[in-house]
């Protein structure tokens, strides 16, 4: 009988030895799980904090809309840029492609494409100026843009209705003058190129921001210019007296902007094609 309760005594003592074993090999696991989970969360905190830290301030930019493909990108009057929109901290390119034969964007692969038709990106009719005096209907899409300076997948649908897999990205983004001037009164350099070179136009020149638009008051070295073409639209003098000046918007500073200057020193008018670049002082 005793060596009967001595054996249950040593039977009990073996199966609490092991319950407090196995209680402390889960127990660590438990521990270093809720140091992965800690670390996991502070990263995620981080990384947050550095895409806050990051984004760009709500406004306008122009942007180098950069794709994989020869077909699909932005049109070669804007020169690989699109426009970039910022709103509530929500990123949006709008970019112009070369034609309308992309008739649905979707941001993703070509496989969820089809299944996802609520999320395509309907496209909007652009009308582009080209640099020889044509102009066009071109296709344009917003597309949203999670992140600058990082590649994501678009899918495009053409008219034949295939989806095709692309990477494309928003990088350099610059704000645009009417976000980098606040309205008022600047002075900028300008060059000027083409014509015969006998011309010349006076520089530095009055800029003039009023309601995000910049105007520029051109001063040429003639009286005989009887007006300007600026993107089609057609500027007269403001002055009856001493050499041609005009007052004519400016869309960007540091880019060449194609415009024509009548002159009437010749026996008949000529239209005369010149490139006006504006530096800020």
């Amino acid at each position: 009988m005793k060596l009967k309760n001595k054996c249950s005594l040593l039977l009990a003592g073996v199966m609490l030895a092991g319950a407090l074993v196995g209680c402390g090999a889960s127990s660590a696991p438990a521990s270093s799980a809720a140091s992965s989970e800690a670390a996991a969360s502070s990263a995620v905190s981080e990384a947050a904090s550095a895409s806050a830290e990051a984004a760009l301030p709500d406004g306008t930019y122009t942007a180098d809309f950069d794709t994989d493909s020869s077909m699909f990108h932005a049109n070669e009057a804007f020169d690989g840029k699109g426009t970039l929109t910022v709103k509530d901290g929500q990123m949006t390119l709008h970019v112009s492609l070369a034609s309308k034969n992309i008739v649905n964007l979707y941001v993703g692969t070509a496989e969820d494409a089809a299944s996802h038709e609520a999320d395509w990106l309907q496209p909007t009719t652009d009308v582009v100026n080209y640099s020889d005096g044509t102009s066009d209907e071109v296709y344009g899409f917003d597309i949203p843009v999670e992140a600058l300076d990082t590649d994501f997948s678009v899918a495009i649908l053409g008219k034949k209705g295939k989806w095709y897999d692309h990477t494309v990205s928003v990088r350099n983004a610059q704000p645009t003058m009417e976000e980098a001037l606040a309205d008022g009164a600047y002075t900028c350099d300008v060059t000027l190129e083409g014509g015969s070179g006998r011309a010349t136009v006076e520089s530095p020149a009055a800029l003039t921001v009023a309601d995000g638009r910049m105007t520029a008051t051109i001063v040429w070295s003639s009286p005989n210019y009887d007006y300007m073409l600026v993107d089609g639209e057609k500027y007269l003098p403001t002055n009856t007296e001493g050499n041609s000046t005009f007052e004519i918007p400016v869309a960007a500073l540091d880019t060449p902007l194609d415009v024509v200057g009548d002159t009437v020193a010749m026996s008949t008018p000529h239209e005369i094609e010149y490139t006006l670049t504006f530096t800020l002082k």
